[in-house]
């Protein structure tokens, strides 16, 4: 195989690239790799859709604005098992895979859990033999890329396609129109302009190869009769083309700011964009080999990720009645049967309302079908529906919208699926029982140890042997590991070698230097309020205050690490990313503390950085405010590389505590229900700050200026915050934090007591598997079986 990987590199290299061998660049050698590699990948691709085909089985269509694949070089390799095969290949031509594989860039398409979460699904869909598509939209420069000045976040765009990717197959001949505006005749939709959908494919293997799914990326084109020729000719340039560079707007940000009324237009257009086309090229394929649109639900189950495709319902129904006949209650009857929602959040923002105005000036067509589905609710159920409204106060209510047009609606953890129903969706719960169901999110252990952890993973195998990568169930062997003193030791070397590889990459790529030999305490996400990482800089200060009080004292050596991004204008997540940063200027020059405390914020965090940081990581920062954090993910994959939890019960963090045992998860903080009463008590912030004297120091040294000494009133916003109203209850939970950070270091100064934690907290695992989670919703919701 090595051989015909070298020929294949060589062949690519000369007639696909048009360069030889003696003038290849590093980059030119990972083009033709990449293409050698999705050469293996194209047969079991093509027999998988064949297959599908001509068994007539049922496809999943997975949509989801985000898609976090992270680099493919590697992981196609240890999925079509030819991982070895190609280091090989490449050796032979004098040319490093780890090279290669270190300069592809992350596809820019995500933003965090959400994107990962669906990357890993196609996978593990892939890996089950489950027939799926995963749309998406292939933004041209994705989030944006991060990066600190003077400690304040800059965002810039991310040039990840550069010259394209070889991963990218386009398909010219499948298009699809994406009409907008417009006005009504009746229920006939006139448009005012329409934008053109064209497909690039991926192809997403399974480990072992045998089946491959495909991940469509809508590109936005312009339809060519939006170029303006007449005032292109007249000499307005800029102005001719007006409508063409909108078209092509669609797809080039994720999440553009939609603080203004065209960022929103912007937003419910780039949504609409990705759901026609896909919804359109579904029914597309249906059609080609069936004619009865009625039995759509046998054949068909599309899958909204989070709210952003809400407008699936009413697209599908207005598809159904105004191209195919249908009236209006079966057209809804079917759109329900086919439609599944995966509701990720209780926050009322990540919800979605659009107002009525931008709703019918963008998309009038189906307004009118959300009022005939708002009222056929009212109709159905009568009085017991009083609270249900899809629109409401002139806001289109997305999410409720997704519940009422889905046959299940899913939390992603059991204390999230709880809230959704007594919180969220209580009217939906009570009229329709079992509507709403639990799928315990997953992650993929072929990228999430396998392939992140390479020194973990071999010892795994050499300890229990081969087929955990499939069924991670039998990483529960493990425990019978965890007193012997040969194997800790063997799993403190890797987790050292794991520390080196991380900070080699962060050394290498960012300049960030830092002490190996000390606990590295991560908390890697979207920076938001609910999240805390202001809990965990403001207990990051309060430690540096307590070592310059006794620098001589018995201090467990730590390593404070942060990734994330926010939001371009969430002003508040910016201001806690500049003080982790000032923060960080201070102690890490402090001759006193810096090798005793050490705060690193990794910018443009990613796939890559998670890769990297992850394995490395002895302690797993999960303390969002009880009731906020739907599941996570991130805490999966700590406790799957060995890294101990301090964490609230909040999303998954029950299930995981459950799971692994109260003993081996560092436990603090409010209670869901604490929580809500606590909000209630006037004030409950200033009062909690009052009772502790090391949170007052804390504030009261940020408040001084300490931080920022050229601006000591440049934390004021926050203080405010935390001392007046503290919704995400920081000051509430500061001491029960503290005392589990103590415990945390009791524990640690314990090596062999910390190592057989972490090893029962990996052989414990095996539920938060993305092939369990999948295999959940097929049966669940999907109602669809494996292949194989």
């Amino acid at each position: 195989m090595s051989d015909q990987i070298r020929s294949s590199i060589l062949r690519h290299l000369r007639y696909s690239l048009g360069i030889s061998e003696s003038q290849a660049a590093l980059a030119d050698w990972r083009t033709a790799l990449s293409l050698a590699l999705r050469d293996l990948a194209m047969d079991p691709w093509l027999e998988a859709e064949k297959r599908a085909t001509d068994e007539d089985r049922k496809r999943v269509y997975y949509l989801s604005m985000e898609f976090l694949t992270g680099r493919l070089i590697e992981d196609a390799a240890i999925n079509l098992g030819v991982r070895t095969e190609a280091v090989v290949a490449l050796d032979s031509l004098g040319v490093s895979f780890a090279d290669l594989v270190a300069g592809e860039p992350d596809p820019a398409l995500g933003n965090g859990g959400l994107g990962r979460l669906a990357a890993c699904y196609l996978e593990s869909m892939s890996t089950l033999g489950l027939p799926a598509y995963g749309y998406g939209l292939r933004y041209e420069r994705g989030l944006f890329r991060q990066s600190f000045d003077e400690g304040r976040q800059v965002e810039h765009p991310d040039e990840w396609l550069g010259d394209g990717s070889p991963w990218s197959l386009g398909k010219p001949e499948t298009t699809h129109r994406v009409s907008f505006g417009g006005s009504l005749d009746g229920e006939t939709w006139n448009p005012e302009s329409s934008i053109v959908a064209g497909a690039f494919d991926t192809p997403v293997a399974g480990y072992g190869g045998r089946w491959v799914n495909t991940l469509r990326l809508w590109a936005a084109t312009a339809d060519a009769n939006l170029l303006d020729l007449g005032r292109f000719n007249s000499g307005d340039f800029f102005g001719a083309a007006d409508a063409e560079t909108w078209a092509k707007t669609l797809s080039r940000v994720l999440y553009p700011a939609d603080e203004t009324d065209l960022g929103k237009r912007l937003r419910l257009s780039q949504e609409y964009f990705l759901t026609s086309a896909s919804v359109q090229d579904l029914l597309e394929r249906f059609t080609s080999s069936h004619t009865d649109l009625e039995r759509l639900p046998e054949f068909v189950a599309i899958q909204m990720n989070d709210t952003h495709p809400a407008i699936a319902g009413p697209e599908l129904i207005r598809l159904l009645i105004d191209e195919h006949g249908f009236s209006f209650d079966r057209a809804a009857d079917v759109a329900v049967d086919v439609l599944g929602y995966t509701n990720h959040t209780l926050l009322p923002e990540a919800l979605e309302h659009w107002s009525v105005d931008l709703m019918g000036s963008l998309l009038p067509r189906h307004l009118q079908i959300i009022e005939k589905l708002d009222a056929r609710i009212h109709t159905t159920y009568g009085p017991a529906a009083d609270n249900v409204h899809l629109i409401d106060h002139g806001q289109v209510r997305m999410g409720d919208l997704a519940a009422w047009t889905s046959h299940r609606v899913n939390g992603v953890s059991a204390l999230h699926s709880e809230l959704v129903k007594t919180d969220l969706f209580e009217a939906l719960d009570e009229l329709e029982p079992g509507r709403i169901v639990n799928v315990t999110n997953g992650i993929t252990p072929r990228r999430w140890l396998k392939l992140a952890n390479p020194a973990l993973a071999n010892l795994i195998t050499e300890t229990i042997g081969s087929g955990w990568e499939t069924d991670l169930d039998r990483l529960r062997a493990l425990e019978a590991h965890a007193d012997d003193p040969a194997f800790l030791d063997a799993f403190g070397r890797a987790k050292h070698a794991a520390k080196q590889v991380f900070l080699d990459w962060a050394r290498e790529t960012h300049g960030i230097d830092m002490p190996h030999d000390a606990l590295y305490d991560a908390q890697i996400k979207r920076i938001h309020e609910y999240k805390r990482q202001l809990l965990n800089i403001l207990w990051t200060i309060s430690r540096y205050q307590q070592i310059k009080k006794d620098p001589q004292g018995a201090w467990v050596p730590r390593v404070k690490i942060f990734g994330g991004k926010a939001a371009p204008s969430y002003a508040v997540a910016k201001d806690i990313i500049r003080l982790v940063n000032d923060v960080a200027e201070v102690v890490n020059n402090d001759p006193e503390t810096k090798d005793l405390l050490r705060i690193v914020f990794v910018p443009n965090y990613n796939v890559t950085a998670a890769e990297k940081l992850i394995p490395a990581a002895d302690l797993s920062e999960q303390i969002s405010t009880a009731g906020m954090e739907a599941s996570g993910t991130g805490n999966m994959k700590f406790a799957l590389n060995g890294a101990l939890t301090i964490g609230t019960l909040d999303g998954a963090n029950v299930e995981i505590r459950d799971e692994v045992g109260p003993d081996n998860f560092f436990l603090f903080g409010l209670t869901t229900e604490e929580v809500a009463e606590r909000r209630e008590q006037e004030g409950h912030a200033r009062a909690a700050i009052e009772a502790s004297c090391v949170l007052r120091e804390v504030l009261d040294a940020i408040a001084a200026g300490a931080f920022s000494p050229d601006e000591p009133g440049r934390y004021a916003g926050i203080l405010d915050l935390v001392w007046n109203s503290d919704w995400f209850l920081v000051a509430s939970d500061f001491d029960a934090y503290d005392s589990a950070q103590q415990v945390v270091d009791q524990t640690y100064r314990e090596p062999q007591e910390w190592q057989r934690k972490a090893v029962l907290n990996i052989a414990r695992m095996g539920f938060f598997s993305s092939d369990r989670a999948i295999r959940e919703y097929m049966s669940e919701i999907w109602n669809v079986g494996p292949t194989f």
